[in-house]
Parts: C-alpha cells; structure tokens; sequence
C-alpha cells in the first residue's frame, strides 16, 4: 500500500482525489461514495460494470486512492465498514454455495456440477452456423488478430498458440498499446477476435473497434449478446454467463471459452489438413528430444542398456 494519504479515511481520500481524477475513475469514485460497501459485495468486474468502465480502470483507481490493487482496497473497505470477518469475506471472494466446513468430496461435486453446467449451456448457446463462418474465415485469413485481457488475455494466448501451430498467422494482443498498432494494420483478409466475460472491458472493445474499422471480420466471444464488444462484432458467440453465487473469477466461465476456442481450432484444421498436419508433425519432432521416457523404469533400462555397450 502507498503512503500518502493513508492516515485519511478511505472515503475521505475518494473525495479529496476525485477531482483529478479521468471520467473513468471518477464514475468508480461516485458509485463507491453512494454505495460505500460496494467494493465488498461486488467483484472487480461487477463493480466496473455497474461503474460504465472496465476491470483495468477499476485497479489504476484503488492505486490512485493507496492501495496496490483492488484485493487490498477491498480488504480496506472491510475493515472500516466492519465487515471484514472471515464468513463475509467466504462467501463474497470465495463461493456463497459452498461452506468453509465443506468436505472435499463435496466441494468437487458442487464444482463439477457449475462446470458441467457451464459447458453444456455454451453448447445450446452457440450457433453452429456463426461458428463454422469463423472457422472458414480463419482458414482463410492472411492473419488473425486475438485481443483479450487480464484472464481472457490468458485464452487469447492460448488460442494464437493453437492457431499458430496448424500455420495460421495469428498475434494475441494484452497490451491495448500494441494491439491498437496492429489493429489498425488489419484488412478485409484479416480476422479479429476479441475475447471479454462481460463484453464491457474497454482495451478489448477498442481494439476490436479499430479491427472493424480496418475492415477486417471481427469477432466477440462474451457471455453478452447485447454487450458493447458484441455490438462492435460481426459474429459474436456466446458463453455461459457465471453463476452469481459462485467465486469471483470463476473457472468454468474459462472453460466454457476455452470450449469455443477448441471447437474453432478443431474445424479451422479440418479445412487447412495438409498444412496442420505437416506442422502439428514438425513441432511434435522438434520438441521430442526434451521429452523423458514413459517413465523411470524405462529410464533406468536405457541407462542400463547404455553402460553395457
């Protein structure tokens, strides 16, 4: 935590900094001033939702108020509101559905059942159709362009890598500096996708702006049909949304992306078999030498084998 100002209240430091500070910030300053417990019952998303901005902005304010992030601003707010006893913070950071006392067979069940659920209703959500475009346009494409960030920057990385390795041209982009210079490189032979759980987060909304703009076939893969980054999209593919008693940063709301992104790769290698399967074969070979044996009694009889040549 910052030193200055750490001998005022937390309230007290929102008011004396909000007037410097960006729009942005200062809508997260007003919903905190009218709703003073909010950063306690709200997620870093929830909260730059109900503020208009983004998860990114959320963090630069509780720096500019002393604080190192918005896990520490949170405990802050706990504390002086009175709040801060361990069942309150389980069940707001933690799961409200599953207890602190839980056994661990329960916990897995509880958790297996939110993520099954996840999967199955991006399954009915997704339209097979919109899908199949993107893929084609993918295998098409002369190069794709994945803007996502904080833990969908974590999916965009892993979908470049998929695509790169069956020969797609593709760069994900978490740096919204980086990913504007190249969006505005994209043409009508370009693909962009932008990846965002609320389709709110502003960098992904931007950059994808730009891709549009630029002409190239954008895409959004959000929970949100109506969001902002879907109305920048040609094509948005839906995932389940969280489930609101569940943790803040919730797995299951990556695997159901992470189910999008595979069915993608598996159709884009469909259409480009040749070149995927000449490459899939070229790095598998390139890295086999940094693979160990089946295990260690395989390893000591080569060892073995070896000493009595």
């Amino acid at each position: 935590m910052q030193d200055v100002g750490n001998e005022l209240s937390i309230a007290q430091r929102i008011s004396l900094r909000r007037p410097a500070m960006p729009q942005a910030m200062a809508k997260i300053a007003d919903v905190v001033a009218a709703h003073p417990t909010a950063p306690v019952e709200l997620t870093i998303t929830e909260l730059a939702d109900r503020a208009g901005t983004s998860a990114a902005t959320v963090t630069r304010f509780c720096r500019a108020v002393g604080f190192d992030g918005y896990t520490q601003f949170r405990v802050g707010v706990a504390a002086e509101s009175g709040r801060g006893d361990a069942g309150t913070t389980w069940r707001t950071d933690i799961a409200d559905d599953i207890g602190q006392d839980d056994p661990a067979d329960r916990v897995l069940l509880t958790l297996l059942g939110l993520h099954t659920r996840s999967m199955e209703t991006t399954t009915s959500l997704l339209d097979l159709d919109d899908v199949q475009l993107v893929a084609r346009a993918i295998a098409e494409s002369r190069h794709v362009d994945i803007y996502g960030v904080g833990g969908s920057g974590v999916i965009a990385d892993e979908f470049r890598g998929r695509l790169y390795r069956i020969g797609v041209n593709a760069h994900s982009w978490s740096d919204v500096h980086d990913g504007l210079t190249s969006a505005v490189l994209q043409n009508s032979a370009s693909v962009a996708v932008g990846i965002s759980n609320t389709g709110r987060t502003e960098e992904t909304i931007e950059m994808l702006s730009h891709a549009h703009a630029a002409g190239a076939l954008t895409v959004a893969i959000t929970t949100d049909a109506d969001s902002w980054l879907a109305s920048v999209a040609d094509v948005a593919l839906i995932t389940a949304s969280t489930n609101p008693n569940q943790r803040p940063d919730d797995l299951s709301i990556k695997h159901a992306q992470l189910l999008v992104i595979d069915l993608l790769y598996v159709l884009v290698a469909q259409r480009t078999l040749g070149e995927a399967a000449n490459r899939l074969a070229a790095s598998a070979m390139a890295v086999s030498s940094h693979r160990r044996s089946a295990g260690p009694d395989d390893h000591d009889a080569r060892r073995q084998k070896e000493t009595t040549r």
